[in-house]
């Protein structure tokens, strides 16, 4: 018997219980679309972090200030200003492994355009900083070295706080924003960030030359930066070592002896990006291994139906066996049912998984990641569950004897 009348004979026997054939199918289905589903959610909430991440900015670190002490009570990182514009000048040019250093001064405040107004953060910063965030001007024009040593009264603004001053189809450039009864020129809006993986709005902004914000809008602290130092690297192999590089300048400028305390903190966004990837990653794995349980629950139950079939058969086999069939065509032709039902239900889960995983994506706003050689790897599992499950049963029905199984009732 050839391999195309063998897989004939099979469709045929499985027809003829359609509605056992599809519930013998089901585990596989379910375990197949699970697992496309659950791998597919995962790797979107991989590529989720990843984005939000990258919005923060290229291989960064953030330098913060140390902690004030007031009645025995210490502030935390921040509240005491300890970082100057000379140790920024010092990460600029020492340290070999940075690319580029920006100060960062931030405040609360209340913007007022001519007949809006909106609390939002204003930042101090340089053209340096945009570079840093990988944030392009969407319209307008960028900060640039000239405003900031001149002081220049301009502003860029994000697109929430643009579209609250000024409204979502309204072109906010040129149009004049007051801060403390300061008035700003918007020069340019920013392309739209989105949110942090802590939640934050990175559009809900304003940022305006560093000087101009020491000069005019917040107490000015000498040299001392009232605020963090993002530093970009160049590589993000190397972030670790310049986290070194920059403790040991910062260390050796602030004069903290073997054993002190840092007056300062680091905080590496590539360290905390990865704690959030490896987590996602587990929690994919965790979802594709329950899922692939279903599989082999659905293999199980193909085993039970294709021994249930051969007692029910007996007589046919013997039949057949008694006109001259071998025991191998009778194994291959039970192997081969076996085999379509997994084939069919790998392929309908297929379906049903990539359906299920776009229909969560839109529902619940994740993102949508479907991997070609998870599916293809689902598929091929779905049909050696088929063959191993199935070969003891074919097995069995090719072991039959023929007289016995004449005489079986």
């Amino acid at each position: 018997m050839n391999p195309l009348e063998i897989l004939r004979v099979a469709i045929r026997a499985l027809l003829r219980n359609t509605l056992r054939s599809f519930l013998t199918a089901l585990g596989i289905i379910i375990g197949v679309a699970a697992v496309i589903a659950m791998v597919a959610i995962g790797e979107g909430a991989k590529a989720q972090v990843e984005a939000q991440f990258a919005a923060m900015g290229t291989n960064l670190l953030i330098v913060m200030p140390g902690s004030a002490m007031a009645g025995g009570a210490r502030g935390g990182f921040g509240s005491q200003p300890t970082l100057t514009y000379d140790d920024l000048r010092a990460i600029q040019t020492e340290v070999p492994s940075v690319a580029l250093a920006a100060p960062v001064l931030r405040m609360q405040a209340q913007l007022m355009s001519e007949d809006q107004n909106w609390s939002t953060t204003v930042q101090g910063s340089t053209p340096d900083y945009l570079a840093i965030r990988s944030w392009r001007v969407l319209r307008g024009v960028t900060l640039t070295d000239s405003d900031i040593d001149s002081g220049a009264k301009v502003m860029l603004l994000g697109q929430t706080a643009a579209e609250k001053l000024f409204g979502p189809s309204a072109d906010p450039i040129g149009q004049l924003v007051r801060v403390r009864n300061v008035p700003f020129q918007v020069v340019g809006l920013l392309e739209r960030k989105g949110q942090s993986p802590m939640g934050q709005d990175y559009d809900d902004t304003a940022i305006v030359p560093q000087s101009t914000f020491r000069a005019r809008l917040a107490p000015s602290l000498g040299n001392f930066i009232g605020g963090n130092i993002f530093v970009s690297v160049k590589e993000q192999a190397e972030t670790g070592k310049a986290q070194q590089q920059v403790t040991a300048l910062l260390r050796d400028r602030h004069r903290i002896g073997r054993g002190g305390d840092d007056d300062f903190s680091i905080r590496n966004m590539a360290e905390v990006a990865s704690a959030q990837q490896e987590g996602a990653q587990t929690l994919s794995t965790l979802l594709a291994s329950i899922a692939a349980v279903s599989l082999l629950v659905g293999g199980i139950g193909i085993m039970n139906i294709m021994l249930v079939s051969v007692t029910e058969r007996t007589r046919e086999i013997g039949i057949r066996m008694a006109v001259g069939a071998s025991p191998g065509a009778i194994l291959a032709q039970f192997l081969a049912e076996s085999l379509v039902l997994a084939l069919l239900g790998g392929l309908v889960g297929v379906a049903l998984g990539t359906f299920t995983a776009s229909q969560l994506s839109v529902q619940f706003g994740w993102v949508l990641k479907l991997r070609p050689d998870v599916i293809a790897l689902a598929s091929g599992f779905s049909a050696l569950v088929g063959v191993g499950f199935g070969l003891y049963p074919a097995l069995k029905a090719s072991r039959l004897d023929p007289i016995a199984a004449l005489r079986f009732d």
